[in-house]
């Protein structure tokens, strides 16, 4: 399968976050991995100081999805961030956050893993990496690419 993540870090050193989180989740491709450009956003969802880097992560993995996110929850705990919400389920800053955007065109919509990604229509730091590394993908419930998603994005007041 193949998986497209979004891995943002706005916290401690950003730049060597996003590599360390890539170095952890290279070991679950089964052959090679591709990374975007780096984005440079604002927070989403919640007001903070911090800016955050965000990178795409394109990589192939014979991993059910549900358990590559259980990998992924693996991972952010290792590399220190055991959650990105406080107690009241609001956005908090964090050292990283890694989403699965996009498995193929499958959906799946389940409490706790929703694909495609709920707010990639929403998020530039999302659809940024997707066009770079899934020119040709389209969302499976819009029809739409990054890029046309993108635009209206943009274009919307």
């Amino acid at each position: 399968m193949n998986y497209y993540l979004n891995i943002g870090s706005n916290m401690g050193d950003r730049r060597d976050n996003l590599y360390r989180a890539v170095v952890a989740l290279a070991a679950l491709a089964d052959d090679g991995f591709a990374v975007s450009s780096i984005v440079e956003s604002e927070p989403w969802g919640f007001e903070s100081e911090h800016g955050f880097l965000n990178i795409g992560m394109h990589l192939r993995s014979k991993l059910a999805p549900h358990k590559m996110l259980d990998r992924i929850h693996k991972i952010e705990r290792r590399l220190g961030s055991a959650s990105h919400r406080d107690s009241k389920d609001n956005y908090i800053d964090r050292l990283v956050d890694i989403d699965i955007v996009a498995v193929d065109d499958m959906v799946i919509d389940t409490p706790d893993l929703q694909v495609p990604h709920a707010h990639l229509a929403e998020r530039e730091f999302f659809l940024r990496p997707m066009m770079e590394l899934a020119p040709e993908w389209v969302h499976p419930l819009t029809g739409l690419t990054a890029a046309q998603m993108l635009e209206s994005l943009v274009s919307s007041p």
